[in-house]
């Protein structure tokens, strides 16, 4: 393929506002312009796209695995390859492989691998989400207790010595096991810094907004809740507008009337974001699977620990794109913001991902007008066809 052509005979959403009768025009990797059909320079390579609509590609800062794998149990840059792969037919082009609390030995590999695949530019590699072991133990969800811990220097100094190492680097942390001054220190060297798994208070998620936290993960899943008296951490998440929140949207994780609360009442700038927290079974058949072995069951559309406990989802991001618009109630624009350019607002990336403007990234995903995916671009290959 040519290293400049137009994507022809959709409707474009560029992250902002529709376009009808008009061309995406792709260079070296980069969006160069959306202009009208009429107005294609002569010469240039078009690809006609059969109608429905381009959207700038999803991007998923929590994804446990897929395509049968788990960063747990293969933290090596093959296994980021195939999730990355497992996830492109369903819209994802930018996605944070994430390690759920491990042994140091496992956070090690897992960190050696994520280096290595931002080195190869693997597609869709966007750096890594280290949900843990700095959490607090009676919110645990499906993270291990016994490898749940404070964070110490040696803790501190490894995350900034990573952080400049990759891209993106998303740590989630609970107050209780984690000082705000090391929250300072940590945002001052670029980290992003989520407050999740945790029974923490709004005075203390404002003061840690304050010392450079700027997320909350999966809202409203392991977390202190809304109270009378007590806004807790999903309150000061929705409250605070320092505050971005992922979350959810497979309906068992989080109500659809709750969510519907939240988004009418989030204070901005920040926004709540989709993510999918999914795990090995995306891209598969497979009925179970393990971490840190412990076998997670899939059922029903959901997945659980032995005891019931949820773990993670087994959801992708184009299915909770129809969640939102179809269930929620959401414009279908909406929707789509909340699957691109919101999430690549809360890690600093929107200059680059979730809008088509001249030198953002062609990442691309076609859609039909009943929300299947046709075709998903990254850096403007195309790397899946329906």
């Amino acid at each position: 393929m040519s290293d400049r052509f137009a994507l022809t005979g959709a409707r474009i959403f560029d992250g902002d506002d529709w376009h009808e009768d008009a061309a995406l025009v792709v260079r070296d990797g980069l969006v160069e312009a959306i202009i009208p059909n009429g107005a294609i320079p002569s010469g240039i390579d078009r690809i006609e796209t059969g109608g429905g609509m381009l959207a700038p590609g999803f991007v998923d800062l929590q994804v446990n695995g897929g395509g049968g794998v788990m960063v747990n149990d293969h933290p090596d840059v093959g296994s980021i390859e195939t999730i990355c792969r497992a996830h492109a037919p369903f819209g994802t082009t930018a996605l944070l492989p994430t390690l759920i609390t491990d042994t140091p030995d496992i956070t090690a590999a897992a960190v050696a691998a994520g280096v290595e695949a931002a080195r190869r530019k693997v597609p869709g590699f966007l750096g890594l989400h280290l949900e843990g072991p700095h959490l607090l133990i009676a919110r645990k969800g499906a993270h291990d207790p016994a490898l749940i811990r404070p964070m110490t220097d040696a803790d501190q100094a490894a995350l900034i010595a990573t952080r400049r190492k990759l891209p993106v680097l998303l740590t989630t942390i609970a107050p209780e096991s984690v000082e705000a001054a090391r929250v300072s220190v940590l945002a001052e060297a670029g980290l992003v810094v989520s407050l999740g798994h945790s029974d923490t208070s709004y005075a203390t998620a404002r003061a840690f907004a304050e010392a450079g936290a700027t997320m909350a993960t999966h809202l409203f899943n392991a977390m202190s809740q809304i109270g009378n008296r007590e806004p807790g951490l999903a309150g000061a998440a929705i409250d605070i507008g320092a505050f971005h929140a992922g979350i959810i949207a497979d309906g068992i994780h989080v109500d659809p009337a709750t969510m519907a609360i939240a988004l009418r009442a989030k204070k901005g700038p920040g926004r709540i974001f989709l993510i999918t927290d999914a795990m090995a079974t995306i891209g598969t058949d497979m009925t179970s699977f393990t971490l840190n072995g412990r076998t997670i069951y899939r059922k029903d559309g959901s997945l659980r620990l032995a005891d019931g406990t949820l773990a993670g989802a087994d959801l992708d991001m184009i299915t909770a794109v129809r969640f939102v618009n179809r269930v929620v109630g959401l414009e279908l624009s909406e929707a789509l913001r909340m699957a691109s350019l919101y999430p690549a607002e809360a890690i600093g990336q929107a200059h680059r991902l979730g809008r088509f403007v001249n030198g953002t990234a062609a990442d691309i995903v076609a859609l039909s007008d009943d929300l299947d995916v046709k075709g998903v671009w990254i850096g403007g290959d195309k790397v899946f066809e329906a």
